[in-house]
């Protein structure tokens, strides 16, 4: 099964109630859990949660590593499969909307080996003209991959390019459609805009309560680059521009809360409430009881 929903919903809470419930495993389908020592920032599960019921794909690469949608599709295939024969329920969670699509819709990725002198390149490139202009670029060339890739998200408009200059054809065309491999049951959580709003701005005053500065901090003194696509996910640019004197603590604050709005808003557009594949819940009430029968009354037919 899958669980899908905007930042700050609840998808992992009820995930870890569904996998106690109905003996599930889960894999993270959020780009952003893949990178160690990334934990706050992406308000990683804590230890407690992670020791008391089985994760996947999370804390898998360094900040400084690639990881491919291709690379993403082969290891959540490799991982379903592990988990379906020791007879459990794999349990897909994140607000990643490429990965959510790529495999509901049985995206077939080629596997294209990243060209590392080439991507230094773009990704010199991106750090010049900012995430948004790159963007506007690559949808020159390539206007589907353009609509599909979100404007903030560097790292896959640097594939996506790396890609295109690699092979001579779009990133769009080297995507092909199959029959997926599984049948998924994909459950939705959805929360009045106002509401979400409100958990993320707490949420976000809770990342500096518990160090997400000295996180920060820690990842630079390890000699990541400030440049890096993973470095610049939401939140990590502010902070390391806040230890640059470039803006004020709570300057910090109000563009996080800000870009993370405008995420959730593009999110809407990757779990569209039209989608027939999606069985939408909203909170409150608490869904957990009416999602484990729905689940149950899937598996069973």
């Amino acid at each position: 099964m899958v669980i899908v929903g905007p930042t700050g919903v609840g998808k992992s809470a009820l995930a870890v109630k569904i996998a106690k419930e109905l003996n599930g495993e889960i894999v993270s389908s959020d780009s952003r859990l893949l990178y160690r020592g990334m934990d706050i920032g992406t308000d990683k599960p804590s230890k407690e949660i992670l020791d008391s019921i089985p994760h996947h794909l999370i804390d898998i690469v360094e900040p400084d590593e690639s990881w491919t949608l291709a690379e993403f599709n082969r290891e959540v295939d490799k991982t379903t499969e592990l988990i379906l024969k020791k007879g459990k329920l794999p349990i897909l969670v994140g607000g990643t909307g490429q990965y959510f699509r790529s495999l509901v819709e049985g995206w077939e990725i080629p596997e294209i080996k990243p060209n590392q002198e080439l991507r230094k390149v773009i990704e010199d490139w991106g750090m010049e003209l900012g995430a948004i202009e790159l963007h506007k670029k690559m949808s020159i060339l390539d206007p589907t991959s353009g609509e599909s890739i979100q404007p903030q998200n560097m790292r896959r408009t640097i594939r996506a390019l790396e890609v295109i200059f690699s092979t001579g054809r779009k990133f769009s065309e080297l995507r092909v459609k199959k029959e997926p491999i599984y049948d998924f049951k994909v459950i939705g959580l959805s929360r009045r805009r106002e509401e979400l709003y409100k958990v993320i701005d707490e949420r976000i005053e809770k990342m500096f309560e518990i160090g997400f500065i000295r996180e920060v901090e820690t990842l630079l003194n390890k000699g990541y680059s400030k440049d890096l696509p993973a470095m610049s996910a939401i939140g990590y640019r502010e902070v390391m521009q806040y230890l640059g004197g470039e803006i004020t603590l709570e300057e910090a604050k109000v563009i996080m809360k800000r870009k993370t709005r405008q995420f959730v808003r593009r999110q809407a557009n990757w779990f569209n409430k039209d989608n027939k594949v999606i069985e939408w819940f909203a909170i409150p009430p608490d869904p957990t009881d009416a999602v484990i029968k729905s689940v149950q009354s899937w598996q069973m037919g």
